[in-house]
């Protein structure tokens, strides 16, 4: 199919973006890697009035390292993410996570918060993101705010931006001290979405793991340390609390038992990579 028709706006800077963003609204869509937004768009399930290209603003298109944290622009392909060659040791959940979202061809195209800002429950950045406490910038006209992960993504493809605001960044908290990470995921092929996909963080005192493709976004939980008496109990109390259901890929009883297996697989990872 052909897209219907609409206005393209090859912004010169961000304010030319914001200015679009803050006149059309609702109406109005971002192109950055277009890995989700063109196909959308060819078979007509978004009719948007403007599409917005930011993929040439030099202003979005950094990674920036300070202060305990990874910036990330939103002009940033997958590929330029998974190819920072300190990535591993500054945030190995990040590096780990990487090579599982799709294929090199579209880690090549796609964006880092273009995936964050579509929200499917199974996106690896998501989940990587809520498992870390990462946080998402947002800024319009009329201002810039902060939001939480745990917060920004509200359900199935949905999240906290108003329609008047781009995603500039988002930022990942580099590894801690002591700390191990681990990232698992069962997919039908590789490159598949996730049926379960589990990441996991775990130090001398806590041990955290984030859950996606099972609700309706990703889910975060501390959970007792690998080895304690009472781990098994609260996975299975986290597996009943993302209420999975049956769909074409997998019955809710096999996710259930995947979050179970594969949640304290991945933390027992984690545990034995602590630094």
């Amino acid at each position: 199919m052909k897209p219907a028709a609409f206005d393209y706006v090859r912004a010169e800077n961000i304010e030319e973006a914001l200015d679009v963003l803050s006149q059309d609204g609702a109406d109005a869509r971002i192109l950055a890697g277009g890995q989700t937004l063109v196909p959308m768009l060819s078979m007509r399930l978004a009719r948007p009035r403007v599409v917005i290209d930011i993929m040439r603003l030099p202003a979005l298109n950094r990674i920036d390292c300070s202060r305990g944290t990874i910036r990330v622009g939103a002009a940033v392909r997958q590929c330029e993410l998974e190819r920072q060659h300190d990535l591993a040791s500054r945030q190995p959940l990040l590096a780990a996570a990487l090579p599982w979202i799709g294929h090199a061809q579209t880690r090549n195209r796609g964006t880092v918060c273009g995936s964050v800002a579509h929200a499917d429950p199974s996106a690896e950045l998501a989940l990587v993101l809520v498992a870390l406490g990462g946080d998402v910038e947002l800024r319009s006209r009329r201002r810039s705010r902060r939001v939480p992960a745990d917060t920004f993504f509200t359900g199935m493809m949905s999240t906290d931006r108003k329609d008047d605001e781009l995603i500039e960044a988002v930022n990942f908290p580099t590894a801690r001290a002591g700390a191990g990470y681990a990232f698992r995921e069962i997919g039908r092929r590789h490159g598949d979405f996730a049926i379960v996909a589990c990441a996991a963080m775990v130090d001398a005192r806590i041990s955290r793991l984030a859950i996606g493709g099972v609700a309706g976004r990703p889910v975060a939980r501390e959970l007792p340390l690998p080895g304690h008496a009472a781990l098994d109990d609260a996975l299975d109390a986290f597996a009943w609390d993302l209420e999975a259901r049956d769909d074409l890929h997998a019955t809710a009883a096999y996710r259930r038992q995947l979050v179970r297996r594969l949640g304290r697989q991945t933390l027992e990872e984690a545990a034995r990579c602590r630094g």
